[in-house]
């Protein structure tokens, strides 16, 4: 089922290059967990005095990994952050805490570390146990391995349905010492994060306290991450890791313990570059994609309303197939605005794709010109603009067409 679809036609032509972060390390291998032939466990090893931040899903469904990863996170601390793919250790009960407690014995065997420090997340099918002795063995090879430079193995290996691995990375300045943030992702189909995306990890020299890291984050997240959807569906298992090795203290980096120390100004806006720079790349994975949607709403009666009716559109399965059918059909745009529960008055609203206004007030725009909004509807990259008249309130998600790849990928997903 993993990498069987050819490579998304909107992946990334090329990827950037990803030095080494002083105080990580990656490895990956193959554990037979569920698919033959390929790696399916990512290993990172940190060094002592690591720092850790997290969101993660809202489903109240969530899996066991998950439910580990926020009882450790309230220490602050990591050493090593365990992944696998194939299956996702959710909906496993008793079982499935099991499995997450013996996975933290063996990853604390071969690492050294303390179960506590040990972070983990799962990607895959629901509802299948997890064999964590798999594992036995597998990992002291990894630490072996181990190696800053393993980024794109690194990314592989967490890969379901995914037809490439996502990677970006960002410098700063903190007191005038240059720091790095790098991170990975995964994910192309149940996509409409509530916290995080399905699963990314980043990383970062910087000396910056968790409860700094925490808030930061949970900002950052806002508009990246939880400002995507692919199929309206959000996942059980949504894990967004942000690790501090701290290394660049011994370069003379200062070290941060409040997220509003003036001197993190930098830190944050390459921290946005970088997660929103992965979230768009899961929306251009997205399973069965052709077309990468940004979705613009302006005028709504505040900031949140904006967003409500983004995402309206952004979801609805007849403006996502009008897309594929490269349509620009503006009247399913008017039904997602108007069923988005926000206030909306229809003879005020204007709309645009591509930058070609095609309605106005209410009606279609006099100057419509057919054949320039179909031309617009062709490119793989389609902006959508919605003006609703009313007041300053302002989003923009990002979404993708909806294919009948979409369908045979999800028809055939455990089979």
């Amino acid at each position: 089922m993993a990498h069987d679809a050819p490579l998304s036609p909107l992946a990334p032509k090329t990827f950037p290059d990803m030095p080494a972060i002083d105080g990580v390390r990656f490895a990956s291998g193959a554990a037979g967990i569920r698919y033959k032939g390929r790696t399916d466990v990512m290993l990172a090893l940190l060094d002592k005095g690591a720092q850790v931040a997290g969101v993660f899903t809202k489903s109240k469904c969530p899996s066991a990994p998950v439910d580990w990863c926020r009882a450790k996170l309230k220490s602050g601390k990591a050493r090593a952050l365990l992944v696998n793919s194939g299956n996702a250790n959710a909906f496993t009960g008793k079982i499935g805490a099991d499995a997450v407690k013996l996975a933290a014995k063996i990853a604390s065997r071969a690492t050294g570390a303390k179960e506590s420090e040990i972070f983990m997340a799962s990607t895959g099918v629901i509802g299948e146990p997890l064999d964590a002795t798999r594992f036995d063995g597998v990992l002291d090879t990894l630490v072996k391995d181990a190696s800053g430079e393993n980024w794109l193995d690194a990314a592989r290996a967490i890969m379901t349905t995914d037809t490439f691995p996502k990677v970006a990375t960002a410098e700063a300045e903190i007191g005038g010492v240059r720091v790095r943030i790098s991170g990975m992702a995964k994910g192309a189909g149940m996509i409409a994060p509530d916290m995080a995306t399905m699963l990314s990890f980043v990383f970062t020299d910087a000396p910056i306290a968790a409860p700094a890291l925490q808030a930061m984050l949970s900002k950052s997240v806002q508009g990246s991450f939880n400002a995507i959807t692919v199929d309206s569906d959000t996942s059980t298992s949504d894990t967004l890791l942000l690790f501090a090795t701290g290394a660049a203290a011994a370069r003379g980096a200062p070290k941060i313990t409040a997220a509003n120390d003036r001197r993190l100004t930098a830190f944050k806006a390459a921290l946005d570059v970088v997660l929103t720079n992965l979230a768009h790349q899961v929306v251009r994975d997205g399973e069965g994609a052709r077309k990468f949607v940004g979705i613009e709403v302006t005028g709504a009666d505040n900031a949140k309303a904006a967003k409500r009716i983004a995402l309206s559109i952004a979801n609805s399965p007849l403006v996502k197939t009008a897309i594929a059918g490269e349509d620009a059909n503006w009247g399913r745009i008017v039904m997602a605005v108007g069923k988005a529960g926000e206030k909306a008055e229809r003879d005020r609203l204007a709309i645009w794709f591509g930058g070609i206004r095609v309605a106005y007030k209410g009606l279609r725009d006099p100057a419509y010109d057919e054949a320039k909004v179909s031309a617009a509807m062709k490119e793989q990259a389609i902006d959508i603009r919605v003006d609703l008249g009313l007041g300053k309130g302002a989003a923009k998600v990002w979404t993708c067409d909806l294919t009948k790849e979409y369908v045979a990928i999800n028809g055939d997903y455990r089979s």
